[in-house]
């Protein structure tokens, strides 16, 4: 056993008995390399992740490998989901160096912290061009022995470049509605029509672009939208059995996945296909919404009202086995093998339509085998995402056991992940909390308590928000650049403090802030900080016009702040029929808080009507005559 045998992360200790002398990153990691004058390797991963687990059996669970690592390295193992920061610093250095990035990543810092060379996997013989991990660990080795100063130079320019992203200056004049227009322009060119989504293989789901063009709506976003869902939806990607995303495809069908499930997709899928069904009033998305959250409610809840983090791409070492089917399994369940596609080792995917009775057959059957691992510690910002969907989705669809499921996530997220100094707190597992949250997890536990208070009416949930935001502002917030950054100021200092800005996989800290930022500046008629969040998408505003997929988030901000200000204040139950009236369609664009309530100046003097539970529709405060029946929403 290693030093990782004393840690919480589920990622580290699948490595605790590996024959390397792992350290977790921190201090003491960093005080051996200084004394020992010897460069540190870190290596960067997540417990799901499919090339960790075949690096971690071909090199570090090799004893001869290990002695090498031992003999050269100070080497340190890290979850990119408890470290987002580390993990922003080392996947920077390793798209600048090499133009591209994955997990795991191996990179090579000196003893100060300073990344001098990066990667990505590498196997235990040479293949392809690429030199095996011990003729890597040899050769780094010897520059350092007999090319030092190089190296360090080297490290300095690396730090500097990467320094160059955070000092990025808000652009003026570019937050124009054109650039939404554009956006949609640019993101039809890279519509792939025949199966959906955006490119080639690998296809990954593009759900904050899915969520901007369903805002934009027209004939040509929706045309994408439906392509892009209908595409995901129709198998293998999708798990047409229990339910859930697969991470993403290898292939433009999105018929082969990568296996592994995480939380963060399927929050916001779900929440990308509700919304589809609220535009187009098709029930496939609305059932593709029930079956993915009542995967998340099954598989992913933990006994706190969290939800876990992910589960495996392998089952006992084998790609998909959970998911996926033999012929002879299928056809002695006398099903038609037309809906098998060829995957590995025997093994089909499941594609095509199924009737209800038969996924709860097929669901029970697999609940037999060996399942998946699944990572249990339960992460803020990927909650946050997860309570959002559920609780709008609860709200839409009637469904009370989903109200009550968001209402202890909810509680959770304030008490299990709310630190000592009313911080968010980054993950908790059996207990341990990781360490202090990040930008998103403010950011996106923000987002989730809107979506909870305009669900159930309770304003605790609203004040909570906005009480995060303002810690948010606090610690990550650039006052002289604009943005934020993605570690608190008072963390612990990197080789450089990272701003996070790209929406893919998920909404980037600084979207999801600015989103957050609007409403609420919205609800409380602080102009100050609804500039706060315009501010980060000026920043985002080149990226706006050239990459317009990558920043999808910040779009949806963008048509937020420029569309037409509308407040919706309701005053009493928000289940009676005005309220549920008002709150019906897709209406993005409005705020809403739902009271009664001083403390909240959109709600300020306003109360019931006669008794009854009344809508007041707003304009920057400016309010409409009160309505308590539906009717008198129209118009």
């Amino acid at each position: 056993m290693n030093r990782l045998a004393e840690t919480s992360s589920p990622y580290l200790l699948q490595h605790a008995e590996n024959p390397v002398d792992w350290y977790p990153w921190g201090a003491e990691a960093f005080a051996r390399a200084r004394a020992d004058d010897r460069p540190l390797l870190v290596s960067v991963g997540y417990s799901s992740c499919h090339w960790c687990h075949v690096m971690e059996h071909e090199s570090f669970s090799d004893r001869t490998t290990a002695a090498l690592m031992n003999e050269l390295f100070v080497n340190v193992k890290v979850d990119r989901e408890e470290r987002p920061d580390v993990d922003a610093l080392t996947m920077d250095a390793c798209v600048t160096m090499t133009g591209q990035g994955g997990w795991p990543t191996t990179v090579f810092m000196t003893p100060e912290g300073q990344p001098f060379y990066a990667g990505t996997y590498f196997p235990p013989e040479p293949r392809h061009g690429i030199p095996s991990f011990r003729q890597l660990l040899e050769a780094i080795a010897t520059a350092w022995r007999e090319r030092r100063d190089e190296l360090e130079a080297q490290a300095t320019r690396l730090v500097e470049a990467l320094g160059r992203a955070a000092r990025l200056e808000a652009a003026e004049g570019t937050l124009s509605p054109a650039v939404l227009d554009d956006a949609v322009g640019r993101l039809r060119e890279a519509y792939e029509p025949a199966f959906g989504g955006f490119g080639s293989a690998p296809k990954f789901p593009p759900a904050s672009a899915v969520e901007f063009l369903l805002r934009r709506g027209g004939d040509d976003a929706l045309a994408i939208v439906r392509g892009t869902l209908d595409g995901m939806a129709a198998g293998g990607l999708y798990d047409i059995v229990g339910g859930g995303f697969h991470r993403y495809s290898v292939d433009a069908r999105w018929l082969v996945p990568h296996f592994e499930k995480m939380l963060y997709d399927n929050a916001l899928l779900a929440s990308a296909y509700l919304h589809a069904w609220v535009v187009t009033g098709e029930e496939r998305y609305r059932k593709i919404v029930e079956e993915t959250l009542g995967y998340l409610l099954r598989e992913m809840q933990l006994e706190s009202g969290g939800l876990a983090s992910a589960q495996d791409a392998d089952t006992e070492g084998v790609e998909g086995f959970t998911y996926t089917w033999t012929s002879d399994e299928w056809e002695g369940l006398g099903l038609d093998p037309v809906l098998l596609s060829p995957f590995e080792h025997g093994r089909r995917i499941v594609r095509g339509t199924l009737d209800d009775e038969t996924k709860a057959r097929l669901l029970t059957l697999r609940a037999s085998r060996k399942q998946p691992f699944r990572d249990d510690k339960a992460i803020a910002s990927w909650n946050g995402l997860a309570l959002a969907a559920l609780a709008e989705a609860a709200r839409r669809l009637d469904r009370e056991d989903w109200l009550d499921a968001a209402t202890r996530l909810g509680a959770f997220l304030l008490a299990d992940l709310r630190g000592d100094d009313g911080r968010v707190v980054r993950s908790i597992r059996d207990g341990r909390v990781s360490g202090a949250g990040y930008l998103d997890d403010h950011a996106n536990v923000a987002h989730g308590l809107l979506e909870l208070h305009v669900a159930t009416g309770d304003l605790r949930w609203l004040l909570e928000a906005r009480r995060i935001a303002d810690v948010a502002i606090d610690l990550f917030a650039d006052e002289e650049h604009s943005g934020f950054f993605l570690a608190p100021r008072d963390g612990e200092a990197l080789a450089t403090r990272s701003k996070e800005l790209d929406d893919e996989p998920t909404p980037s800290g600084n979207s999801m802030i600015a989103s957050v930022l609007v409403r609420l500046g919205r609800i409380w008629g602080d102009d100050a900080l609804v500039e706060r969040g315009v501010g980060v998408l000026a920043l985002l505003g080149p990226a706006m016009e050239r990459m317009p997929r990558h920043v999808a988030w910040a779009l949806c901000a963008l048509d937020l702040h420029l569309s037409p200000p509308r407040e919706l204040a309701i005053v009493g139950d928000p289940r009676s029929k005005v309220a549920r009236a008002a709150l019906a369609g897709f209406d993005p664009a409005s705020v809403i808080a739902i009271g009664p309530s001083e403390e909240v100046p959109l709600l300020a003097g306003k109360g019931l009507v006669d008794g009854q539970s009344a809508v007041y529709v707003c304009e920057r405060f400016a309010c409409r005559a009160p309505v308590t029946q539906p009717d008198e929403l129209r118009g």
